[in-house]
């Protein structure tokens, strides 16, 4: 799987051979589109596997030796056994929920692997770091889900884009419940998917219960009539219906295949077990449950088969079937304990892409605003790296709300220039899946502030991916920011505070046209997610040449603005301009010269220079437009000022937005953030308080 291949821990962890009988995981249907023996006999292999797996588990969680929430797939099997088994594993993409057992089982992988991670034992994929049903395999393109429901559609939507732009007929499958259908990341994908004529068969597990909320209390109507809405198609099925469904399962991947376009597949299925296994269903009556139990498919699929005459060969392979679950469990006890070593390490993926820029005369640099200097990089990253390709809203023939896409559209095509609707967190969900197949999208986000609506994709997705599953996800997410320009409270903040709190993610802010130009080829070239700040205020405010630059990874360093000896200021974007301003001015007239660091990257921060030029002034200032309050400049004193205590010489300086909204007004605003007279009066207030 994703952090080391099956043969690996296998030996490792002396799990048993896997039995011949599951080693065949395809199912093919012929020209009439009707199941043979033979494919019922394998569905129902993988369905009474997954069902001996999930008996072991659940036996073990009530026993207090296996820990987290364990979920069953019981009900479920008839569902996502013959789904996975009609995938073409090699080039599909999937993202199975807690209860798609036996599509893990199915798609890769040892059974001992999807045990150590139950266990969280260091046999686990995703090194114990990750929930028991939360693992998938993003190397053969099963997207490991996340405990917000529904985000994870956007991602497979995002493979299979990659997929199909790399030549590949790729159908990407989403499994979401029926609880789930009711969070908005679902009517975002669905409609994303439609709108962009995506592959996708959104599957929906209706088994009338989200944990303990009945349907009659998630939505009214039914759940296959929202297809109607998307323009799409929408089928209904039960769970029980075995053959049936199987035919109906292959003619909606091939059509889908074929098509181009979106499907949605209510599956009713049963709830046979509670939402995990704590859960007592105390909510459901016990006539409705022993009538589901009398409903369940893998009982009656044997049964039918033993019809047929199989009783024989399905007693000889539940044997083997059971032998191996349990002796597998056994040798996944053996594996030892996870090793927290590393952990810090793999916060971040190494960045080991290298893209080969071409250079350019830099005595001919053009002379660009701020705006056009992102404009020329976005030119050079579409024109150099195929695997690039820029998503947002209005972003390709208005060439967006600051016109810093202008001129792409005719350049590079709709299909690398995509114009989405509005949908931040669908939007980056899409984006996160393109970058873990090996895509490197840059999605623009029309204000900083609307990045709040993909808070969850941003934060507990893309940037804990590679720390939970191994995976690269670089991904450019291009924040315009800042106030100034009385755009009020919902298009003026920073909110680095929000995303430096996150580990995983970059941030970079630039406050010159070059560093703009050189941040967004330095953040592009990373593996990991970026978040690159675009002071609005900036994108016309200043000119200068600019050209590449072979020193471009630079600003991930601080940079060195003014020098002296009086204190250190450290500050970044259009604050910079203003803290030089007023550092001048007190050179001028108080005989006192600044160290001024532009700080540039914001995370993961680099002090190395800052903390010896502390060292040598005693003296600290911290400027930033983000407000105070539990703010990014309480971080920088802290982490700068507790490596040199003993050496300061009076108490830190924090110059900051005032805790409130930002305000409409002209006068209001320039109340509410820090500029050069508010930044002059506070240094010498501070300075004559000596």
């Amino acid at each position: 799987m994703t952090q080391s291949s099956s043969e690996t821990l296998s030996k490792e962890a002396h799990y048993p051979e896997t039995p011949e009988i599951l080693l065949q995981r395809d199912i093919r249907l012929g020209s009439d589109q009707i199941p043979t023996d033979e494919d019922l006999l394998l569905t129902y292999r993988w369905m009474a596997y997954s069902r001996f797996a999930d008996m072991r588990i659940l036996e073990l969680f009530r026993q207090g030796r296996m820990k987290g929430t364990v979920t069953c797939s019981d009900g479920n099997e008839g569902l996502v056994a013959p789904m996975a088994l009609m995938m073409d594993k090699s080039i599909d993409c999937v993202s199975w929920t807690h209860r798609g057992l036996p599509g893990h089982l199915i798609w890769s992988g040892h059974l001992g692997e999807h045990i150590s991670q139950y266990l969280g034992n260091s046999g686990s994929p995703t090194k114990g770091r990750e929930g028991n049903a939360h693992h998938g395999d993003p190397a053969n393109r099963s997207y490991p889900m996340i405990s917000h429901l529904g985000k994870m559609s956007s991602n497979v939507m995002g493979g299979t884009d990659s997929q199909r732009r790399k030549g590949l007929k790729s159908v990407g499958v989403t499994f979401f419940g029926d609880g789930g259908s009711s969070t908005g990341e679902i009517h975002e994908a669905m409609n994303m998917a439609s709108v962009l004529n995506m592959p996708i068969i959104f599957v929906v597990e209706n088994n009338k219960y989200a944990y303990s909320t009945p349907v009659s209390e998630q939505y009214s109507g039914k759940l296959v009539d929202r297809a109607i809405g998307y323009g799409m198609k929408g089928i209904a099925l039960d769970v029980a219906n075995i053959e049936d469904n199987m035919k109906v399962f292959w003619q909606a991947i091939e059509e889908t295949r074929q098509s181009s376009r979106p499907m949605l597949i209510e599956m009713h299925s049963l709830r046979l077990r509670g939402h995990a296994g704590y859960d007592t269903c105390d909510y459901i009556d016990p006539a409705q449950t022993e009538e589901w139990i009398k409903q369940d498919a893998l009982p009656h699929l044997r049964n039918r088969l033993v019809e047929k005459g199989y009783q024989a060969r399905l007693d000889e392979e539940d044997a083997t079937l059971k032998e191996f679950v349990n002796a597998t469990v056994a040798k996944a006890f053996e594996n030892p304990p996870c090793n927290p070593e590393g952990l810090i390490k793999d916060v971040y993926s190494p960045t080991e892409t290298k893209v080969e820029w071409k250079t350019e005369d830099r005595e001919k640099a053009p002379t660009l605003t701020y705006a056009q200097a992102i404009n020329a990089a976005l030119d050079k990253i579409m024109a150099e790296s195929p695997e690039s390709l820029v998503m947002g809203q209005d972003i390709a023939d208005y060439g967006g709300p600051f016109k810093v896409t202008e001129g792409l559209l005719e350049k590079y095509g709709r299909n690398r220039i995509v114009n989405t609707p509005i949908c931040e967190s669908a939007t980056v969900g899409y984006a996160t899946g393109l970058a873990v197949n090996g895509h490197r999208p840059i999605v623009e986000f029309q204000f900083a502030d609307f990045a709040t609506d993909a808070t969850t994709q941003i934060t507990l997705n893309a940037a804990t991916y590679h720390f939970r599953s191994g995976a690269k996800v670089p991904l450019v997410l291009r924040f315009p920011c800042g106030g100034g320009l009385t755009f009020g409270s919902f298009h003026s903040q920073d909110l680095e505070v929000l995303y430096t709190h996150i580990p995983g993610l970059k941030l970079i802010y630039p406050s010159t046209p070059q560093d703009a130009y050189n941040a967004l080829l330095a953040a592009y070239e990373d593996d990991n997610p970026v978040c690159l700040f675009e002071h609005k205020n900036l994108y016309r405010l200043l000119k200068s040449p600019v050209s590449f630059d072979p020193n471009y990874k630079s600003v991930w360093q601080p940079a060195l603005r003014r020098s002296g000896d009086y204190a250190t200021v450290v500050t970044y974007g259009e604050m910079t301009l203003h803290a030089s301003e007023a550092c001048k001015y007190l050179e001028s007239e108080y005989d006192l010269s600044f160290d001024l660091f532009d700080l540039r990257c914001l995370a993961p921060l680099k002090l190395d220079a800052i903390q010896a030029s502390v060292a040598k002034t005693g003296r600290l200032v911290v400027i930033t437009e983000s407000r105070g309050n539990v703010g990014f400049s309480a971080e920088l004193v802290s982490s700068i000022t507790e490596k040199n205590f003993f050496n300061m010489e009076a108490p830190p300086l924090r110059i900051t937005s005032k805790n409130m909204p930002v305000p409409f007004a002209t006068e209001l605003e320039a109340d509410y953030r820090p500029g050069k007279d508010t930044i002059l009066n506070q240094m010498i207030d501070w300075i004559e308080a000596e």
